[in-house]
Order: C-alpha cells, then structure tokens, then sequence
C-alpha cells in the first residue's frame, strides 16, 4: 500500500512538471490582469470572482486531464509486458505529439515484424539444410562401415571406430536440429530399460576393447514409460563421454534405486569449479582443453532431452576421482499421465 501510494505521487509530481507551461501561463495572465487593474485603478476585489471562476474551472479540466493520464500510464505499464501484437491496445493518445509517438512506435513495430519474419524463414531454410546434410552424410558412412567389416585388421578396427564417432557427431547434429521441433519427436511407451541400456552398450563395445577398460554392468530391473529413441541418444552421449576421459579403469552402469540410472567410471575427473557450468551449451571447461575435440554440446543436449522426457540428469565428480552421472527417470512417469 505504501509503495503504491509513493508512485501514485511520483506520477502525480511528474504529471505536474510535464503541465508546467499551462500553470505558469495562467499565473503569469492572472498577473496581467491584475497589473493592468491596478493601472487603471480598478478594485482588486471586482477580479477576485473571475479568478477564482476560472482557477475552478482550469482545476476541474487539469483533474479530468490527470485522471486520463494515469489511466493510460496505468494502460501502458500493464502492456510493457506483451509482445508487439498487442500494439492495437495501445492508449488513444492525449496529444499531437502523443499520436506521433504511436506512429512512430507501430511503425518501428512493423518493422520488428517483419525482421522476425525473416529470421524465422532463414532459420528454417539453415535447419532444412542441415537435417538433409545429416542424412545425406549417412550414406557414405554407411558404406564405408560396410567396406571396413569386409576386413578385420587393426587399421580397419582403428577406422571403424572413427567412423562410428563421425557417426556419432552426425546423430548429436541431428539431435540439436529436432529438439525444439514443432512437429514434436517423441513416442513414449513403456519400455525394459535393460534393452535400451544393452543397445547403447552395444555401439561402444569397440571402444571398451581398444582401450581395454572394464565393464562392471549390473542389471536394472525396472521398466519406465519413455522416448526409447530419445533416451539411447543420452545414455550413449554419457557413456562416450566416460569412455573419452577414461584412460584406465572400468565404466559401471548400475541402478543406485528405482527409475535411477548411474553411469560411473574412473577417468580424470571434473574441476569443481567447472562442475556448476557443466551442462551449459558449448561450456567444455578443463577437460576440454585437454580433449581438444570436446565441443561441450553433449550434455547440453542430454540436459535438453531430459527435460522433453520428464527425466532429470546431474552429476558429481572430481579431479582423478571419476565421475558418476545420474539419469532420474521417476519424472518420466508423469509425461504419459
């Protein structure tokens, strides 16, 4: 009540400096007529009734004249808030002037417009462009797998899982282009978590091998209504991040409770002063100067499709002590309610 009370009188104050000019030149007429009453020795007290009259009147039109203005400050502060569709609600204006100013703000609107416009048919045409590229790009890769499992050799075996990383950058690509689709991508049924986390597992088992790491796997025995698709996508992005930072050691995927999944190896670990940081887009951190080919993408995206699915993820690490990632998928229950 005292706040609004304190700008209900700066208002008032400011709407008396903006009439400045309208009070000044009644006082200064009052004084005329007043000064040219005493030259012509004419009594005072005869002005006193017309004075008075016409302050009466001039307080009367000044008060309906505020009582507008607040209404349409009132207006306006409500419509600070909306976008510049909402410009047609816009106040009649009070003045010639104010009426330029609505000129001027609807024709800087049009203009916003009209930017917007064209951003969005940009953005569309980058986002066509891209999600063609990714899936042109699958079909050389595709036969170049093909050609390297007619070989089996260390280079072929070296190129294989090189090509399964571009394979993988292709994927991230494509994950970043359909998140925010409109379309929407999701299909959620119920699923056995164990199949989604064995098919993840599966893609990476090269990787294991070459670098001869450990896999302490321990069945999860649950099932949640998800996005399988969706849901591969983060559990493969974590893995391969355990598997990148992981030089010696093992990787365990475990369920610590119910709907939890935890992804645990023993790499090098996270700084803590990174660890706030580490989920924001394109933030790669310590480790990313290490891993030059870190893009700090991954887990933006993992942070992003976990919320599409109702699903949670963070993670605790430190530096040469591991790092356990935590998918909390009790949420995801709710998505299909």
């Amino acid at each position: 009540m005292w706040l609004n009370d304190m700008r209900e009188m700066r208002f008032f104050l400011h709407y008396l400096h903006g009439k400045r000019g309208v009070i000044g030149a009644f006082a200064l007429f009052a004084a005329i007529i007043c000064g040219a009453a005493a030259l012509y020795h004419l009594p005072l007290g005869a002005l006193f009734y017309p004075l008075s009259l016409c302050a009466l009147l001039g307080g009367v039109l000044l008060g309906a004249d505020y009582l507008r203005a607040r209404k349409n400050h009132a207006l306006l502060e409500r419509l600070t808030g909306f976008t510049a569709a909402m410009i047609d609600e816009l106040p009649a204006a009070l003045s010639p002037e104010g009426e330029d100013y609505q000129a001027l703000v609807r024709a800087l609107c049009r203009e916003a417009a009209g930017n917007s416009a064209d951003e969005d048919a940009r953005y569309r045409d980058m986002t066509e462009y891209y999600t063609l590229w990714a899936h042109q790009i699958k079909t050389p890769i595709a036969a170049m797998k093909l050609t390297l499992e007619a070989e089996d050799s260390a280079l072929s075996r070296r190129l294989s899982r090189e090509l399964f990383r571009i394979e993988q950058y292709v994927e991230m690509v494509l994950a970043f282009l359909r998140l925010d689709s409109p379309s929407g991508d999701y299909v959620f049924k119920e699923y056995d978590a164990d199949e989604i986390v064995r098919g993840a597992i599966r893609k990476y088992a090269p990787d294991f091998i070459a670098k001869k790491l450990q896999l302490c796997y321990e069945e999860l025995h649950f099932r949640v209504v998800t996005d399988e698709k969706w849901l591969a996508f983060v559990l493969e992005q974590v893995i391969g991040n355990a598997l990148k930072y992981t030089r010696e050691g093992s990787i365990r995927i475990y369920a610590p409770e119910a709907l939890v999944i935890a992804v645990e190896d023993t790499g090098i670990g996270i700084a803590p002063e990174d660890l706030p940081r580490v989920f924001e887009k394109g933030y790669t951190g310590g480790n990313g100067r290490i891993e030059k080919s870190a893009s700090g993408i991954g887990l933006f995206l993992c942070r992003r499709v976990c919320d599409k699915l109702g699903a949670a993820i963070s993670l605790t690490s430190g530096i040469g002590r591991g790092t356990t990632v935590l998918i909390d998928l009790r949420g995801c229950k709710r998505i299909r309610e």
